[in-house]
Protein backbone atom coordinates (compact mmCIF):
# COMPACT_ATOMS: atom_id res chain seq x y z
CA UNK A 1 0.00 0.00 0.00
CA UNK A 2 1.31 3.43 -0.94
CA UNK A 3 0.61 6.16 1.60
CA UNK A 4 0.05 9.73 0.45
CA UNK A 5 0.35 12.62 2.88
CA UNK A 6 0.10 16.25 1.76
CA UNK A 7 1.22 18.86 4.28
CA UNK A 8 -0.08 22.39 3.69
CA UNK A 9 1.66 25.33 5.34
CA UNK A 10 -0.62 28.13 6.60
CA UNK A 11 -1.24 31.31 4.65
CA UNK A 12 0.52 34.53 5.66
CA UNK A 13 -0.16 36.22 8.99
CA UNK A 14 1.31 39.17 10.86
CA UNK A 15 3.44 36.85 13.02
CA UNK A 16 4.91 35.16 9.92
CA UNK A 17 5.64 38.55 8.34
CA UNK A 18 7.42 39.69 11.51
CA UNK A 19 9.35 36.42 12.04
CA UNK A 20 7.53 36.13 15.36
CA UNK A 21 7.26 32.85 17.23
CA UNK A 22 3.58 31.94 16.97
CA UNK A 23 1.42 33.70 19.51
CA UNK A 24 -2.03 32.72 18.27
CA UNK A 25 -2.05 35.41 15.59
CA UNK A 26 -4.79 34.91 12.98
CA UNK A 27 -4.32 35.18 9.23
CA UNK A 28 -4.23 38.67 7.81
CA UNK A 29 -6.57 39.76 4.99
CA UNK A 30 -4.03 38.89 2.30
CA UNK A 31 -3.47 35.43 3.71
CA UNK A 32 -7.20 34.74 3.96
CA UNK A 33 -7.80 35.94 0.39
CA UNK A 34 -4.98 33.81 -1.02
CA UNK A 35 -6.16 30.72 0.83
CA UNK A 36 -9.73 31.25 -0.41
CA UNK A 37 -8.46 31.60 -3.99
CA UNK A 38 -6.61 28.28 -3.62
CA UNK A 39 -9.73 26.40 -2.47
CA UNK A 40 -10.37 23.48 -4.78
CA UNK A 41 -6.76 23.25 -5.99
CA UNK A 42 -5.96 20.19 -3.88
CA UNK A 43 -6.70 16.59 -4.72
CA UNK A 44 -9.58 14.96 -2.89
CA UNK A 45 -8.59 13.63 0.53
CA UNK A 46 -10.07 10.81 2.53
CA UNK A 47 -8.88 12.45 5.74
CA UNK A 48 -8.13 16.07 6.69
CA UNK A 49 -6.04 17.02 9.71
CA UNK A 50 -5.43 20.51 11.09
CA UNK A 51 -2.93 21.78 13.65
CA UNK A 52 -4.58 23.59 16.56
CA UNK A 53 -3.10 27.04 15.84
CA UNK A 54 -5.37 29.89 14.72
CA UNK A 55 -3.59 30.38 11.41
CA UNK A 56 -3.78 26.66 10.54
CA UNK A 57 -7.48 26.45 11.45
CA UNK A 58 -8.24 29.61 9.45
CA UNK A 59 -6.21 28.39 6.45
CA UNK A 60 -8.06 25.07 6.49
CA UNK A 61 -11.40 26.87 6.64
CA UNK A 62 -10.48 29.21 3.78
CA UNK A 63 -9.40 26.18 1.72
CA UNK A 64 -12.85 24.68 2.24
CA UNK A 65 -11.99 22.10 4.89
CA UNK A 66 -14.86 23.04 7.16
CA UNK A 67 -16.15 19.55 7.88
CA UNK A 68 -15.11 17.27 10.68
CA UNK A 69 -11.34 17.25 10.83
CA UNK A 70 -8.86 15.52 13.08
CA UNK A 71 -6.06 17.21 14.96
CA UNK A 72 -2.62 17.33 13.35
CA UNK A 73 0.57 17.84 15.37
CA UNK A 74 0.82 20.88 17.60
CA UNK A 75 3.40 23.52 16.67
CA UNK A 76 6.98 23.67 17.90
CA UNK A 77 6.98 24.39 21.64
CA UNK A 78 9.37 27.34 21.93
CA UNK A 79 8.68 27.88 25.60
CA UNK A 80 9.46 31.39 26.82
CA UNK A 81 10.12 32.68 23.31
CA UNK A 82 6.49 32.32 22.24
CA UNK A 83 5.15 35.62 20.86
CA UNK A 84 8.59 37.20 20.54
CA UNK A 85 10.44 37.97 17.33
CA UNK A 86 13.67 36.16 16.56
CA UNK A 87 15.39 39.57 16.39
CA UNK A 88 14.23 40.44 19.94
CA UNK A 89 15.33 37.11 21.36
CA UNK A 90 18.67 37.34 19.51
CA UNK A 91 19.29 40.80 20.99
CA UNK A 92 18.45 39.64 24.53
CA UNK A 93 20.06 36.19 24.46
CA UNK A 94 22.40 35.79 21.49
CA UNK A 95 24.22 32.81 23.03
CA UNK A 96 20.94 30.97 23.64
CA UNK A 97 19.82 31.54 20.05
CA UNK A 98 23.21 30.40 18.71
CA UNK A 99 22.99 27.26 20.86
CA UNK A 100 19.42 26.56 19.68
CA UNK A 101 20.33 27.01 16.01
CA UNK A 102 23.55 24.99 16.31
CA UNK A 103 22.59 22.09 18.57
CA UNK A 104 19.41 20.13 17.67
CA UNK A 105 19.23 18.74 21.22
CA UNK A 106 19.24 22.18 22.89
CA UNK A 107 16.11 23.89 24.19
CA UNK A 108 17.30 27.10 25.89
CA UNK A 109 13.78 28.54 25.66
CA UNK A 110 12.46 25.89 28.03
CA UNK A 111 10.33 24.17 25.40
CA UNK A 112 11.05 21.44 22.89
CA UNK A 113 14.36 20.81 21.11
CA UNK A 114 14.57 20.35 17.33
CA UNK A 115 15.42 16.70 17.96
CA UNK A 116 12.34 16.21 20.15
CA UNK A 117 10.15 17.91 17.53
CA UNK A 118 11.55 15.72 14.75
CA UNK A 119 10.94 12.58 16.83
CA UNK A 120 7.36 13.63 17.63
CA UNK A 121 6.59 14.39 13.99
CA UNK A 122 8.25 11.16 12.81
CA UNK A 123 5.98 9.14 15.10
CA UNK A 124 2.96 11.02 13.76
CA UNK A 125 4.06 10.50 10.14
CA UNK A 126 4.51 6.75 10.75
CA UNK A 127 1.05 6.57 12.31
CA UNK A 128 -0.46 8.57 9.44
CA UNK A 129 1.14 6.20 6.92
CA UNK A 130 -1.00 3.37 8.27
CA UNK A 131 -4.11 5.13 6.97
CA UNK A 132 -5.20 3.98 3.53
CA UNK A 133 -6.06 6.83 1.21
CA UNK A 134 -4.84 10.40 0.92
CA UNK A 135 -4.32 12.50 4.03
CA UNK A 136 -4.15 16.30 3.83
CA UNK A 137 -2.86 18.14 6.90
CA UNK A 138 -2.66 21.90 7.43
CA UNK A 139 0.33 22.30 9.74
CA UNK A 140 2.86 24.88 10.85
CA UNK A 141 6.04 25.22 8.74
CA UNK A 142 8.20 23.60 11.43
CA UNK A 143 6.06 20.45 11.23
CA UNK A 144 6.74 20.30 7.48
CA UNK A 145 10.47 20.74 8.14
CA UNK A 146 10.54 18.02 10.78
CA UNK A 147 8.59 15.63 8.53
CA UNK A 148 11.03 16.28 5.67
CA UNK A 149 14.04 15.64 7.92
CA UNK A 150 12.68 12.33 9.13
CA UNK A 151 11.15 11.16 5.84
CA UNK A 152 14.41 11.69 3.98
CA UNK A 153 16.65 10.31 6.73
CA UNK A 154 18.49 13.62 7.03
CA UNK A 155 20.30 14.67 10.22
CA UNK A 156 18.40 16.90 12.63
CA UNK A 157 20.79 19.74 11.75
CA UNK A 158 19.15 19.88 8.28
CA UNK A 159 15.97 21.24 9.92
CA UNK A 160 17.13 24.86 9.63
CA UNK A 161 18.10 24.41 5.96
CA UNK A 162 14.55 23.75 4.76
CA UNK A 163 12.43 26.75 3.77
CA UNK A 164 8.65 26.34 3.85
CA UNK A 165 6.86 29.28 2.18
CA UNK A 166 3.30 30.14 3.20
CA UNK A 167 0.44 28.30 1.51
CA UNK A 168 2.49 25.59 -0.15
CA UNK A 169 2.02 21.82 -0.37
CA UNK A 170 4.71 19.32 0.50
CA UNK A 171 3.75 15.83 -0.56
CA UNK A 172 5.07 12.56 0.83
CA UNK A 173 4.33 9.23 -0.76
CA UNK A 174 5.78 5.94 0.25
CA UNK A 175 5.53 2.33 1.13
CA UNK A 176 7.03 0.33 4.00
CA UNK A 177 8.73 3.34 5.61
CA UNK A 178 10.42 4.63 2.47
CA UNK A 179 9.26 8.10 1.47
CA UNK A 180 9.51 10.19 -1.65
CA UNK A 181 8.91 13.93 -1.35
CA UNK A 182 7.75 16.81 -3.52
CA UNK A 183 8.47 20.14 -1.86
CA UNK A 184 6.83 23.53 -1.85
CA UNK A 185 4.18 23.39 -4.57
CA UNK A 186 2.27 26.70 -4.39
CA UNK A 187 -1.47 26.27 -3.96
CA UNK A 188 -3.81 27.91 -6.42
CA UNK A 189 -5.79 27.42 -9.56
CA UNK A 190 -2.84 28.32 -11.79
CA UNK A 191 -1.20 25.03 -10.91
CA UNK A 192 -4.42 23.11 -11.50
CA UNK A 193 -5.80 20.24 -9.53
CA UNK A 194 -3.81 17.08 -9.25
CA UNK A 195 -5.28 13.63 -9.09
CA UNK A 196 -2.48 11.31 -7.96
Amino acid sequence: MTSRVTLISPAISASLREARFDDGCPLDATGTARARSAAGSLPAAQRVLVSPTARCRETASALGFDGAVETAPAPFDVGGWRGRTLADVSADAPDAVALWLGDPTAAPHGGESVHELCERVAAWLDETARFSGRTVAVVEPEIVRAAAVRALGAPDSAFWRIDVPPLTATEFSGRAGRWNATFGRPLGHAEGSTTH
